[in-house]
Order: C-alpha cells, then sequence, then structure tokens
C-alpha cells in the first residue's frame, strides 16, 4: 500500500470538502508552513467589516431563505397576536392598522424570502420549511409574551411537521 504524504491526504480531504460544501467553503492551497489552508467564505469575524447584504448574499439559499423567513414570522406573530395583549381595550380597527403596520415589515421580508427560496426549492419544499419556522417562532411568542402554559401539543404539532419536511424533502 502506498503512503502518501500529510499535504496530499489534507489536498484530498480538501477536494472532498469542497465538493460537499461548494457554496459554503472555498480552499485556498497555499504555503502556510509547508501545509495547505482551508479558508471559509463565511467568517464572522471577516462580516463585521462587510454590509449585511453582502453576508447574506455568501449563504446557501437555504439558509438565507431561513434566515429572512424567521425574521418575516416574528413581525408575522407579533401582527397577528400580540394586539390580543397590548390593544384589547382599544377598538378592532385601532388593532387591525396597528396590525396592518407591523404586517408591511413581515412582507418586506417575506416577499424576497420566498423569492429567494424558489430558486432552489419547489413550492411545497417552500410552504412546508415556512410552517415549520411558524411553529419555531410561534411557541415561544406564545409562551414568554403571551404567558401561555407551554404544552405538549406543541411537540406534537413539531413531530407531525418533521414528517411533512420529510415527505416534501425525500426526493
Amino acid at each position: 500500500m502506498k503512503s502518501s504524504s500529510w499535504p496530499e491526504n489534507h489536498l484530498s480531504l480538501a477536494v472532498r470538502v469542497e465538493r460537499l460544501h461548494s457554496e459554503t467553503i472555498r480552499t485556498l492551497l497555499g504555503p502556510s508552513n509547508g501545509r495547505p489552508t482551508v479558508i471559509c467564505c463565511y467568517s464572522p469575524i471577516r462580516s463585521f467589516k462587510r454590509l449585511p447584504l453582502e453576508v447574506l448574499r455568501e449563504m446557501p439559499v437555504i439558509f438565507r431563505t431561513a434566515l429572512l423567513l424567521t425574521a418575516s414570522n416574528v413581525f408575522m406573530t407579533f401582527a397577528w397576536y400580540a394586539h390580543l395583549k397590548n390593544l384589547n381595550d382599544h377598538k378592532w380597527y385601532i388593532a387591525a392598522i396597528a396590525s396592518w403596520g407591523i404586517a408591511l415589515f413581515e412582507y418586506l421580508l417575506q416577499v424576497p424570502a420566498n423569492r429567494i427560496g424558489y430558486t432552489q426549492l419547489s413550492l411545497a419544499q417552500l410552504k412546508v420549511t415556512q410552517e415549520v419556522i411558524t411553529l419555531s417562532v410561534f411557541a415561544p411568542f406564545a409562551v414568554l409574551y403571551m404567558r401561555q402554559p407551554l404544552k405538549l401539543d406543541y411537540l406534537w404539532a413539531g413531530l407531525c411537521l418533521l414528517g411533512a419536511v420529510y415527505f416534501m424533502f425525500r426526493s
């Protein structure tokens, strides 16, 4: 059996990592004490010097979509339910106007998220992703903000959604 040197093994590993994570990792093979160096494209330290949109564009599509949908869902959840706690003593149309104002920010994030996601995900995959994120945002909102009791039903609903994720993404 042929024995290979460290740099050759490292190169082989770097090539395999490059193939597995082509969107998130770039490999720079250069002299670094005689060994190849692997550098990640997305580095939190590098991102402090750049605009958030530049950092967002480097992320894989599914991460960009999930991040934007999560932010969108925070606004959506507040638009739909926060008035029950904060504006319950006001007229319904005051609550509706306040909710529409919050929902505008939800749509400013949700529309780009869906457009980005639809470049690589099917419509059904996008919808199931949205529902998983919605429950993931709603459960802490209900417990922490609305002071609702934590129920086992959240777990069962989450498990059902995991089944939906499996069926939508299995092909």
